[in-house]
């Protein structure tokens, strides 16, 4: 019976008062880690601290070990997007998709013209605390500065935030 061999984290610099939960080395040597309330990406010698309420979203591709993480971003500027191959994730995945879904308070999606439409978003620290922050994502081949779309993203903000108790 062969033993169980440990593996040791990578070693990686966080903000005070967080400690690494969960973290891997992808097949370039940058690291990727993530705490109770922040995501870690260290590349050559340089540290990015990504807010689990500012990850869009995560993918995991397990038949080429590929991992994507995108960030919030503004309408028209490109988003930051970060890539790794990792071979052994561990528990990362698990943490990853863990602290951003508790990160979403409340999400609704609003069509505008067929079922294309957009997404508005309430979103905040894992930890609950902080003011909530407002995202829209728009479905693709949906103009944000159209009337009809910037009148039905406000309409559903306003009810969003009456929904949770926000003036």
């Amino acid at each position: 019976m062969r033993g169980w061999a440990r593996t040791s984290s990578p070693t990686v610099a966080v903000a005070a008062g967080e400690r690494v939960l969960a973290a891997a080395t992808a097949s370039d040597g940058t690291v990727l880690a993530g705490t109770r309330d922040a995501f870690y990406v260290v590349a050559g010698g340089e540290t990015r601290r990504v807010p689990w309420e500012q990850v869009e979203a995560a993918d995991w591709d397990r038949d080429t070990d590929s991992f994507r993480l995108s960030e919030v971003g503004t309408w028209g500027a490109q988003r930051p997007v970060h890539t790794a191959t990792l071979e052994e994730p561990g528990r990362l995945l698990e943490l990853v998709r863990e602290r951003v879904t508790a990160s979403v308070v409340l999400q609704r999606h609003v069509t505008v013209g067929g079922r294309r439409g957009l997404r508005v978003i309430a979103r905040r620290a894992p930890a609950g605390t902080g003011r909530i922050q407002w995202v829209y994502e728009y479905d693709e081949g949906v103009d944000p500065d159209a009337p009809a779309v910037r009148a039905a993203a406000r309409s559903a903000l306003e009810a969003m935030q009456r929904d949770v108790g926000l003036p």
